[in-house]
């Protein structure tokens, strides 16, 4: 376990920051008045995940691996971020669902019955914890993977350099 102790620490930052960030969205209304601009501006946080990947795996160069880490080295250590994201997400949605913005789910349902992007009945099944909760995992796997395996370009180091 000490061997994964920074992406255990980078897992849990990476998670009160996408809390954080859901505070954000609900503050600037996004989540209420402002729903229209949810999907769009909740994009933003795509490049505050890859500033959190980035750092994690400096860090693990920097920290864990004397300054030289390969592709390899960083893609799992990335990997392993994503593990424990992945792991505290039903969390994170419990908690942004439940008390950060609680009204999500009814406001978010308006909006798409409304705009005519679905009908009431679609948006009440679809809108839904239970689905958001799968959607988390199953998206933070995803992305964590694809950001993992492209963040380890960038942050390798050989002993050469």
């Amino acid at each position: 376990m000490n061997k994964l102790k920074t992406e255990i620490k980078w897992g849990f930052i990476f998670t009160a920051v996408m809390l954080i960030w859901m505070l954000f969205e609900r503050m600037m209304g996004w989540h209420g008045e402002h729903i229209d601009q949810h999907a769009t501006m909740s994009m933003i946080f795509a490049v505050i995940a890859i500033a959190i990947y980035v750092l994690a795996l400096l860090d693990k160069r920097k920290n864990d691996l004397n300054g030289i880490m390969s592709w390899s080295e960083g893609f799992k250590s990335g990997l392993w971020v994503t593990v424990v994201v992945v792991v505290l997400s039903p969390f994170a949605q419990y908690l942004t669902h439940t008390v950060i913005t609680p009204d999500f789910f009814k406001n978010i349902s308006e909006y798409a019955v409304e705009s005519g992007q679905m009908t009431r009945g679609e948006a009440e099944s679809y809108f839904t914890l239970q689905n958001y909760l799968m959607q988390a995992a199953v998206g933070a796997l995803a992305l964590g993977i694809a950001t993992s395996a492209i963040v380890a370009i960038f942050t390798r180091k050989s002993s050469q350099q």
